[in-house]
């Protein structure tokens, strides 16, 4: 870790409060499913940890993540118990954790970029990385709670992911400073997340009851 360039060294730490973030949210829900303390721990685990994990298992990346830093998955399990510990005021920070949320979408992202990149993937792959690390464990995280997942269902979720990864992969492939795109694309993408949220900006939807049928 303390061998990254600067920009990766902000990138490491940011993935780290993503980590706990998305961790907390994950107890949240599993908390509305009354799970017992042991589904709340591997629900928070699962989310965390679930888009790198299959983006490294589809990119043959190994070892995983979690398994070379195992403080991530310890990380991932003590989170959730910091969220039972603090039911009472945590359910009262909406705000807080949309935000949390919004800065694991785009850790998240830029880091699956970073990973598949370093492999040298072609382009588009890339920013497919970036938004399977971005997304997929949300979408674990609300099929494991009975839900549809955000990804389908909210506000600019998946589009914001890969804007920002292509943003993210554009700036490597045009080796522009590090710690430059860094920050640009951080900015980029939690500022697009939070407007989406705050003026519920949508994808148009697809609605087909059946009686358009002639």
């Amino acid at each position: 870790m303390w061998n990254l360039p600067p920009a990766d060294s902000v990138l490491h730490v940011l993935s780290w409060l993503a980590l706990a973030a998305q961790a907390m949210t994950a107890a949240l829900a599993a908390g509305r499913r009354s799970m017992d303390w042991m589904g709340v721990c591997l629900l928070g685990a699962i989310t965390a940890l679930g888009g790198g994990t299959l983006r490294d298992v589809l990119l043959g990346h190994y070892p995983l993540a979690w398994v070379e830093r195992p403080s991530y998955l310890l990380l991932t399990l003590l989170a959730p118990f910091v969220t039972i510990a603090m039911a009472r005021v945590v359910h009262r920070l909406t705000t807080a954790f949309l935000v949390l949320d919004a800065i694991g979408l785009v850790v998240f992202t830029m880091s699956g970029c970073n990973i598949a990149w370093q492999m040298n993937v072609p382009f588009g792959i890339v920013i497919v990385a970036g938004m399977i690390t971005g997304c997929a464990g949300g979408v674990l995280r609300d099929i494991l709670c009975n839900d549809v997942p955000l990804l389908f269902r909210a506000e600019l979720y998946a589009s914001v992911s890969l804007l920002t990864g292509l943003i993210y992969a554009t700036g490597l492939s045009l080796g522009l400073g590090s710690g430059v795109l860094t920050a640009l694309t951080f900015v980029f993408g939690l500022s697009f997340r939070l407007l989406a949220i705050r003026y519920k900006w949508n994808m148009p939807r697809f609605v087909f009851t059946g009686e358009e049928r002639g």
